[in-house]
């Protein structure tokens, strides 16, 4: 079932709806935990890459995470996690959340976004095979769960290793 999904920038009383949906969404609670040591860490959170699919009570039920990365020396941005309720998972909520979290990466000026997933879901945002841009992690990861975009033709996406913020462990 589709539905047409607004979106906007997490707010502060948004937090406590972020984390249940990020909990719900997976079998245990590291996600959860993971957004809230990003949102702590200043080096990685990034006002206004934090977006929230709402329904039309504007109660988050979805939610992506846009923080800082490097690939290489070159700064980039990390997506993860992406996280929807349970009870709304297959209706584009999700979508809604990452097209809204690429689009305000791209009026900030941000260039180039990675993503560890899976590798049906996210070509549909113009993710490609990172390893075809000579772009790796420091784990090992099935070579096409590790994605990567540039949002800007004008810069082509940088070769190098992924560094993930301090609250991944990677």
């Amino acid at each position: 079932m589709s539905h047409t999904w607004n979106t906007r920038a997490e707010t502060g009383a948004d937090i406590p709806a972020v984390r249940d949906i990020v909990r719900a969404a997976f079998p245990t609670p590291e996600e959860a935990l993971l957004v809230d040591a990003l949102r702590a860490d200043p080096e990685a959170w990034i006002d206004g890459l934090s977006l929230v699919a709402v329904d039309d009570d504007d109660r988050p039920v979805g939610h992506a995470l846009l923080t800082r990365c490097h690939i290489g020396d070159s700064p980039a941005l990390c997506l993860a996690p992406v996280a929807v309720r349970p009870d709304r998972q297959g209706t584009g909520a999700g979508s809604a959340a990452v097209r809204a979290a690429l689009a305000a990466a791209g009026r900030l000026g941000e260039r180039h976004v990675v993503v560890l997933g899976h590798p049906e879901y996210y070509p549909r945002f113009g993710f490609g095979r990172a390893s075809a841009h000579g772009i790796g992690l420091t784990i090992d990861v099935p070579d096409e769960a590790l994605m990567a975009l540039t949002l800007d033709a004008a810069h082509p996406l940088p070769s190098g290793t992924v560094r993930y913020a301090a609250p991944f462990g990677i």
